[in-house]
């Protein structure tokens, strides 16, 4: 371990915090793929399971729900846990070359992931690059080179990032494509065809890897901070006023109609706000099951998804869940279809997520982790 890094990561400690940080987020997108969410938003007389299917989806254009922040804390959680797993990796030997060559060869594996589960699913070779994990090829290998950048270089990096990326929105010279916050007339549309090369192929930018490279890096600068020698309360602080100075932007570009929040497109507010979010979640977590030992046995429900997470995404991300979905229902029909379909169907939704749970679990008693 080189000397810089042994002065600044004082512990090798697991922190329980960030694995149950990973936990949860994937635990969340495993209930998105059973369809369960979506059934949610279809139940009728009750106001609270209305709102929360709502929060449950992705915001239509203009404006934040709870399930627009889960992406972020994804591609956050990743930054955090490189500083633990470089530190851990110099530990047992390697070398920054070697340490290199295993970022760059993860980086071209998510990458490729991500642009084969769109092949998959359309049946043909398409060059699609929306989702988190070809977003995360980008962000991570990013992250993963400004790691022994000092705070203030890394923060100005995402700043100077995200002040370009908002600029070339308002004023890239793109001629039909001029219209910064409309859906499919902005530059990150105009990218997608140029991409793609067919018109209006997805609401979702490509362009997003740019801006959202600010949550990863963001997230190694708390992982850093949470190895460090500083003491709880100093490294709560740092993350309290971090996460609601973030906010205070975000939101302040938003209401004073200086930049929208809009994720689809990953706007420098949307940034701003959900990566505010994203840190104090995490600082919430790490008080509550690092510094007072509560939750433990509920952290462990999460942590043992967050083992597994690439995995499990994959799986999921290639019809495991619509597999489940098959198998449990001629069960979940038998024993409930007097209670109408929509139960039925949100039953069988409920034994799919506790089946790519149990999965998890089955491979975690086995010592099985599967990565990347």
């Amino acid at each position: 371990m080189s000397t810089k890094e042994t002065t600044a990561y004082v512990s090798l400690k697991r922190i329980a915090s960030v694995d149950f940080f990973r936990g949860f987020t994937m635990f969340m997108l495993m209930g998105d793929a059973t369809g369960l969410f979506s059934h949610l938003r279809h139940v009728e007389g009750s106001s609270f399971i209305h709102f929360l299917g709502t929060q449950l989806e992705h915001h239509e254009w203009h404006g934040l729900y709870f399930w627009d922040l889960i992406q972020p804390f994804f591609m956050f959680i990743v930054g955090v846990a490189i500083p633990f797993a470089v530190a851990n990796r110099l530990k047992k030997g390697a070398t920054e070359k070697s340490l290199i060559r295993h970022a760059l060869k993860r980086s071209l594996l998510l990458l490729f992931f991500g642009w084969g589960l769109y092949c998959i699913d359309a049946g043909r070779i398409v060059f699609r690059f929306q989702n988190v994990l070809a977003q995360l090829a980008v962000t991570y290998l990013v992250a993963f080179l400004l790691r022994n950048r000092s705070y203030a270089f890394q923060i100005v990096f995402t700043l100077v990032i995200l002040v370009l990326i908002d600029l070339a929105y308002r004023f890239f010279p793109v001629e039909g494509f001029n219209h910064p916050w409309e859906p499919y007339r902005n530059l990150g549309a105009w990218v997608n065809n140029k991409i793609e090369g067919v018109d209006r192929t997805s609401i979702w930018a490509t362009l997003n890897a740019v801006s959202t490279t600010a949550h990863t890096v963001w997230g190694v600068l708390c992982g850093k901070i949470l190895m460090s020698s500083k003491t709880a309360k100093q490294k709560t602080g740092i993350m309290i006023i971090s996460g609601l100075a973030a906010l205070l932007i975000g939101y302040s570009l938003d209401l004073l109609n200086i930049t929208p929040i809009i994720k689809k497109i990953a706007t420098t507010s949307f940034v701003f706000v959900s990566g505010g979010y994203a840190i104090l979640a995490l600082c919430f977590s790490y008080w509550l099951i690092d510094l007072k030992k509560k939750f433990a046995k509920g952290s462990e429900f999460f942590i043992i998804v967050g083992m597994n997470c690439i995995f499990i995404y994959l799986l999921f991300s290639v019809g495991g869940a619509e597999l489940l979905n098959r198998i449990f229902v001629p069960f979940t029909s038998l024993l409930f279809s007097w209670a109408g379909e929509l139960s039925t169907a949100i039953v069988t939704s409920l034994c799919t997520w506790a089946a790519l749970w149990y999965l998890c679990y089955w491979l975690y008693k086995n010592r099985i982790f599967i990565k990347i």
